[in-house]
C-alpha cells in the first residue's frame, strides 16, 4: 500500500530549527518531484516547496532563504530543513510526492498525514 510519512514536527522557539523528513513506500512507479505544503489554522493549504529527481527546487517567497528542500532518491524520501523558524511558520506540514502513471502519463498524488509545527516561546 502507498504510503508517505513524515516525521520531525514538535515544538522550537522562534528564530530556532527543525528538519522534516518524509519516506515514500509502497509506490509501485518512479516518483517525480517530492515535496512539502503546510496548512495554518484557519488558511489553506499553501505549498512551501519542491524538489525535482535532478535536485532543482522551487520554495515559496516566505521561506526562501531560511528552508531548504533535499531528496535521497534511492530512500525515497524528502527532508525540510528549516531555520530561523517565525510564529507564522506554524503549521501541520504535509509531503508529498508525484508521480506519472503508464501508459498516459496520468499525473498521480501521493499525500502524507502530516506533522505539526509549532513555533512558539
Amino acid at each position: 500500500q502507498e504510503q508517505l510519512v513524515e516525521s520531525g514536527g514538535g515544538l522550537v522557539q522562534p528564530g530556532g530549527s527543525l528538519r522534516l523528513s518524509c519516506a515514500a513506500s509502497g509506490i509501485g512507479f518512479p516518483i517525480n518531484d517530492m515535496g512539502w505544503y503546510r496548512q495554518a489554522p484557519g488558511k489553506q493549504r499553501e505549498s512551501v516547496a519542491s524538489v525535482s529527481t535532478g535536485g532543482s527546487s522551487i520554495y515559496a517567497e516566505s521561506v526562501k532563504g531560511r528552508f531548504t528542500v533535499s531528496r535521497d532518491n534511492g530512500k525515497n524520501t524528502v527532508y525540510l530543513q528549516m531555520n530561523s523558524l517565525k510564529s507564522e511558520d506554524t503549521a501541520v506540514y504535509y509531503c508529498n510526492a508525484v508521480v506519472f502513471l503508464p501508459p498516459h502519463g496520468t499525473r498521480m498524488v501521493y499525500w502524507g498525514k502530516g506533522t505539526l509545527v509549532t513555533v512558539s516561546s
